[in-house]
């Protein structure tokens, strides 16, 4: 081909392409994060774990560990306290600017209430009507915290300034991962339903029910407040993204296998989930328009996470695992002692 033509049908070739790219949605043209695996750090001590969370206002992580719960500073990654008798912990919930934060013991069907800066106990809420609370979360909106029975398929509503039980709320079955839109309205899976409720907290009673075709067992819940849209992660290997107005799903992404938790960055635009199959998927997008841009390997059994929004770190924890027993019926293995661990992801510098 002559050079003059050959330039010309590059230029033309190169228009075409930029031309398809300016029809693509905004996310599809976004940079893909660059995250990885930045420490690992030995946090032993005993019990197992569930869910964890962390504090910007303390720079702190909650750790739940079976009967206690381990404070890590989170700039140092060391073990600087311990909450104790909070028997069979699963979660803990930060209530903003109050200096509070509650445990959901579920094994006595209570919570704990302790200050996060001091990590001095406050006092113990029964859950009256709730037995097996599980997961807990904080509606700023009405100054709630929320702890979602497993065993009774309810709710309990705690006003977090006097720490009495406002409500009982009664759900349609098994309560898993819950988020505050912080406009009054939580919104929670329902594992055993496929299904999201929307609970009222002002008025404490269930306003809608969303049934989550394609979903198998919602296990994590994630909200990207500024459009609307949550992330429910399912054990069909799924993320849904769906509308947080409607109930409609919008779009569907896979990930890895065992999710359990999952957090929205509103500061990167992106959405995250943490498997038991040491897989840390991250989702980009926006409208319709939703992709997988990166899998983290991180370590099996790191199936909980917490965000730290500020720096764009994700928190996880997890152990190592002993080999199975020779002829055992049940595929769990126990932990090493002593491994528990704490990973930290983050972008590259």
């Amino acid at each position: 081909m002559h050079h003059g033509i050959r330039q010309l049908a590059l230029s033309l070739s190169t228009c075409a392409v930029l031309g398809a790219l300016g029809t693509l949605p905004v996310a599809a043209q976004a940079e893909a994060p660059h995250f990885e695996l930045l420490q690992t750090i030995r946090l032993g001590g005993s019990g197992g774990w569930d869910y964890l969370s962390y504090d910007e206002t303390t720079d702190r992580l909650f750790i739940s560990r079976s009967t206690h719960v381990q404070v890590v500073d989170a700039a140092s990654g060391r073990v600087i306290g311990d909450i104790a008798d909070t028997p069979g912990v699963h979660g803990i919930a930060v209530a903003e600017g109050m200096d509070k934060a509650y445990t959901s013991n579920g094994r006595d069907n209570s919570l704990t209430v302790f200050s996060p800066s001091t990590l001095k106990t406050l006092g113990r809420i029964a859950t009256p009507e709730g037995i097996g609370p599980d997961f807990i979360a904080f509606d700023a909106a009405a100054r709630q915290i929320l702890a979602f029975n497993a065993k009774s398929h309810n709710a309990t509503l705690v006003d977090a300034v006097s720490d009495r039980v406002v409500h009982t709320v009664a759900l349609a079955g098994k309560p898993e991962a819950a988020v505050a839109d912080g406009k009054g309205h939580v919104f929670v899976d329902i594992e055993d339903q496929n299904a999201i409720q929307v609970i009222d907290t002002r008025a404490g009673q269930v306003s809608a029910t969303w049934p989550l075709p394609g979903c198998d067992e919602p296990a994590s819940l994630a909200l990207d407040a500024a459009s609307h849209h949550l992330f429910v992660g399912c054990h069909n290997k799924t993320l849904l993204v769906v509308d947080a107005d409607s109930g409609k799903t919008v779009a569907s992404v896979g990930i890895g296998d065992g999710v359990d938790a999952g957090a929205f960055d509103a500061g990167r635009r992106l959405a995250f989930s943490s498997q038991g199959d040491g897989s840390l998927s991250i989702v980009q997008g926006e409208g319709t328009h939703y992709r997988l841009v990166q899998t983290v390997q991180t370590q099996a059994g790191a199936r909980t996470l917490a965000l730290d929004a500020k720096h764009h770190r994700v928190f996880l924890v997890t152990a190592e695992f002993e080999a199975p027993a020779p002829g055992a019926s049940s595929p769990r293995r126990a932990p090493r002692p002593e491994s528990f661990s704490l990973l930290v992801v983050g972008e590259k510098p």
